[in-house]
């Protein structure tokens, strides 16, 4: 789902600003794009309400990345409830597609190896660089409310 149709609340309005600057932060040149998916019915069929996506554009091609975009879906323990103070979002897991007009170039995902897969991987160095990421989406939001409390 959009991640822009999902900051209902404003723990998931932080989650979702800090995901984007996290990537910011690794890939200055990129620019957000909350709303990766037409709002249309055939789409709307397909939405799990326990996605957040979000992509990321490039001004050009990326050699190092191998695409020109990168669409970032973010898997929680549950759909955020509307406009609903319920605490963090809850991260089980990370999808990262590298977008071509050609279509999807690779895809790491964070099973099993985390390693990128598809006919033209991005650059070791850029893989390392992604899988960073992916551990800092989980320090940012694996810790539910039992872990915040000390549990």
């Amino acid at each position: 789902m959009n991640a822009a149709d999902l900051a209902r609340s404003p723990e998931m309005a932080q989650a979702i600003a800090s995901a984007a600057a996290l990537f910011r932060l690794h890939f200055p040149d990129a620019r957000a794009n909350l709303t990766p998916w037409r709002d249309d019915p055939l789409t709307r069929a397909f939405t799990e309400e326990e996605s957040v996506d979000l992509a990321f554009h490039f001004p050009g091609w990326s050699p190092r990345l191998q695409c020109r975009s990168l669409l970032i879906q973010l898997r929680l323990s549950e759909a955020p409830a509307p406009a609903v103070s319920g605490g963090k979002p809850r991260l089980l897991g990370v999808l990262i597609s590298g977008m071509t007009f050609q279509g999807e170039q690779w895809r790491l995902a964070t099973v099993g190896d985390w390693q990128p897969s598809g006919p033209h991987p991005p650059q070791p160095e850029v893989a390392q660089t992604l899988q960073q990421i992916c551990r800092q989406l989980f320090d940012l939001l694996a810790r539910g409310p039992a872990a915040e409390s000390g549990r």
